[in-house]
């Protein structure tokens, strides 16, 4: 990442604005954003799928659901955030990963410049694709600010998104399932 070159590009939106970047309120803006930006880019470079190389031989083969994972995103289309709420499942072949590490995955790849359909589908993939499950599932809620606060305007709602794969797509069972134990423990 480099600082310098953000920091740059924040004073000179500031002057873009008809601000001035050098007055005390807005003198330090700058390294500010830079710095945010460090955090809230955080996962571009980093594989997600190197969080989930904790795993252990159980023998467990039902479905394993983490629900109510919050996460936050920005939206590369208006670099305005987006937050809400994941769950997400997998059906082990007898090795399960430390829950922990599913939503280790989750920040890895929301700390990109990001859409919510993309977001809910590469952690579908990611999940899918290291540990080998029978079926994974994912569901997004979140509410995007470049919807909330500009443009519509209409605070409060959200955006719900799914991914599914395996079994937990191409099982009517296995899959009902899923979306009625959601259902029962919200």
């Amino acid at each position: 990442m480099d600082y310098d070159k953000i920091q740059d590009a924040i004073r000179s939106v500031l002057v873009a604005i008809g601000e001035d970047p050098q007055r005390e309120g807005l003198a330090d803006t700058p390294r500010r954003v830079a710095k945010m930006y460090g955090e809230l880019f955080s996962g571009i470079g980093q594989d997600a799928a190197s969080a989930l190389t904790t795993g252990f031989d159980e023998g467990h083969d039902e479905t394993v659901i983490l629900q109510n994972v919050p996460f936050d995103s920005i939206c590369e289309h208006h670099f305005m955030p987006f937050f809400g709420s994941a769950h997400i499942a997998y059906t082990p072949t007898g090795r399960v990963v430390g829950v922990s590490k599913l939503a280790r995955a989750l920040d890895i790849l929301a700390s990109r410049p990001q859409i919510q359909e993309r977001l809910t589908n590469q952690l579908a993939d990611t999940l899918h694709d290291t540990l080998r499950p029978a079926g994974v599932a994912v569901v997004m809620s979140a509410e995007h600010m470049c919807m909330s606060i500009r443009g519509a305007r209409k605070p409060g709602s959200k955006i719900v998104t799914t991914a599914t794969r395996g079994s937990l797509k191409t099982q009517t069972a296995a899959r009902e399932e899923f979306f009625a134990l959601l259902r029962e423990t919200q």
